[in-house]
């Protein structure tokens, strides 16, 4: 007798024995039959009704950059999936393994403009790992196998499968995929002993870590390797959580407002070790501290994918290999030198920078974030969308060691909320904290629906200026005193919050916010703390008048 079932059925058989436990989406007519199967496996897969698929896209993001394997979203054609289009540009730059289901018309109408029609091929050509489109159920098994190899391989990211509605009501005998596994490379032992060869041959070495597809054993052994060696490593953008801040290895992030001790790091140094990074814009300014395509220093340039190997710096030695793999080659190597001296140097400018940072107004976040240093648990996550406001954190808050980030580096305002969503749902008992800004939150804020249909609770510190703060500050450097577009009238945020059934409380004196915070990890449904930050005050080392008179 033959185990006939639908297309749909088969999706879901296949991600059952992808060991995916949990999905994100908005349902759609598109993709019924999907539904309708994923209603048998209830006890298998957790279906996240989100409240836009932009949210939804968030999260599964998220989860993938949290779990390191693919997180699911599905959507129905036309509208859903272009809105869904920001979080898998997320995940590109993000380097995050992600897939992108996309009900889409049937078979019989392309090409006429039917109703809701895309070309997604087209349309997610440019931020997607591979896009394809499953026209015959039979080959179902085999394109989902693919899609998950696809993008946990080599540089992770995303990928789309459209699924046309037609095609998911056809029948098949076929037997759903196993369970994808991906062999990372490891450097070449010719590749791996001239790296070593060239780092013991330097004065000035510096580490630059980031890029996704890390474990916890890659993680560590990183931290082995600096240690032991004595190694300035500055994390490129959204990657602080890759080594434990906390290291004297540690001297800070090389991103987005990149401070000065570590702008000279990079242009003091003789040797760039640019490990799993794409040495892209925000790490080198814009291209800025080192010259194309040949830089100063001496570069070993290590990625899991070949295509980022000379893209835009030709390297001294260039080793095609996934991070985990690298770190633990250069680790098991032993010490090859001791840079005390200039590691110190770097370390010494990162605790100065942290203790030199003021902050106007009654909110000092400063001294906040000093204290949630010493008070959140040791393997928090901390999520952030998009704007200032993540400076914050992102300078004066520990992450690594048991410690995660998850935020955008694509710069995607509206994230933060979801992540911590994806993140509550992967880790219910982990103590998960978003930071927002008030214009940046607004874009999902109605994710709270989510969290509280589906009891996840995380606790969010939405820092309110009333304003774009990023772009105010670009507009008054470029155009002072014009204020254009950059204002913000908001709703009562706590009002709000806990009309979804969150803990809220405003936040107007420092003094007030540890009793607060306790307050809110006691809530079983979610908390929001509101704290009202100095309009002229954007980031930890910047204000806008500041900005008008330099």
């Amino acid at each position: 007798m033959s185990n006939n079932r639908s297309g749909g059925r088969i999706v879901v058989d296949c991600l059952v024995k992808q060991d995916v436990t949990t999905v994100f989406g908005i349902p759609g007519e598109s993709y019924l039959d999907v539904l309708n199967s994923l209603y048998d496996v209830q006890n298998r897969i957790r279906l996240i009704t989100t409240r836009n698929e932009g949210g939804a896209a968030f999260m599964a993001e998220a989860y993938g950059k949290l779990t390191g394997r693919p997180g699911i979203c599905f959507v129905t054609r036309g509208p859903g999936a272009t809105n869904a289009s920001i979080g898998v540009h997320t995940a590109k730059q993000n380097s995050t393994p992600m897939i992108l289901f996309v009900g889409q018309i049937g078979r019989d109408m392309r090409q006429r403009e039917a109703f809701q029609e895309v070309d997604y091929r087209q349309y997610f050509g440019s931020i997607a790992k591979w896009v394809t489109e499953i026209d015959n159920p039979d080959r179902i098994p085999e394109t989902i196998a693919r899609a998950f190899t696809v993008a946990i391989s080599g540089r992770p990211g995303p990928v789309v499968i459209a699924l046309p509605e037609d095609m998911l009501g056809c029948q098949s005998t076929v037997e759903a995929c196993k369970a994808s596994q991906v062999f990372e490379a490891a450097p070449s032992a010719n590749g791996l002993t001239n790296a070593i060869a060239l780092l013991k041959s330097v004065q000035k070495p510096l580490v630059m870590i980031g890029g996704g597809g890390w474990s916890d054993q890659g993680r560590q052994a990183l931290l082995i390797f600096a240690e032991q060696n004595n190694l300035p490593v500055a994390a490129v953008f959204r990657y602080q959580d890759l080594l434990d801040n906390r290291s004297e290895t540690y001297i800070g992030d090389a991103g987005v407002g990149m401070a000065a001790h570590v702008k000279d790091a990079i242009m003091q140094a003789d040797l760039i070790l640019a490990l799993n990074i794409r040495l892209g814009e925000s790490a080198t300014e814009g291209w800025t501290l080192l010259d194309v395509p040949c830089m100063k220093p001496k570069l070993i340039h290590i990625h899991a994918s070949d295509r980022e190997l000379g893209k835009i710096y030709q390297a001294d030695v260039a080793l095609h290999a996934g991070p985990n793999e690298a770190v633990k080659a250069f680790a098991a190597a032993g010490p090859l030198g001791d840079w005390n001296n200039w590691r110190a140097q770097g370390r010494k400018a990162f605790l100065a920078m942290r203790s030199k940072a003021k902050q106007l107004g009654a909110v000092d976040m400063v001294a906040i974030c000093a204290w949630l240093n010493e008070n959140l648990t040791s393997n928090a996550i901390l999520t952030n969308g998009a704007g200032n406001f993540a400076s914050w954190p992102s300078k004066f808050i520990d992450l690594g060691g048991g410690r995660r980030l998850l935020a955008p580096q694509s710069g995607a305002m509206g994230a933060g909320l979801p992540a911590a969503i994806a993140a509550k749902a992967a880790e219910p008992s982990r103590q998960v904290i978003c930071f927002a800004g008030d214009g940046d939150i607004q874009m999902n804020m109605t994710e709270l629906g989510t969290a509280m249909q589906e009891g996840l609770a995380p606790i969010v510190l939405l820092l309110n200026n009333g304003m774009y703060g990023t772009i105010r500050a670009h507009q008054e450097r470029e155009y002072p005193g014009r204020v254009s577009g950059t204002k913000i009238q908001n709703p009562d945020f706590c009002k709000l919050a806990e009309s979804y059934g969150f803990f809220a409380k405003t936040i107007t004196n420092t003094e007030d916010f540890s009793e607060a915070f306790e307050a809110a990890t006691q809530s079983t449904t979610g908390a929001l703390l509101e704290l009202i930050i100095d309009p002229q005050d954007i980031s930890p080392f910047t204000s806008l008048d500041k900005i008008r008179n330099p």
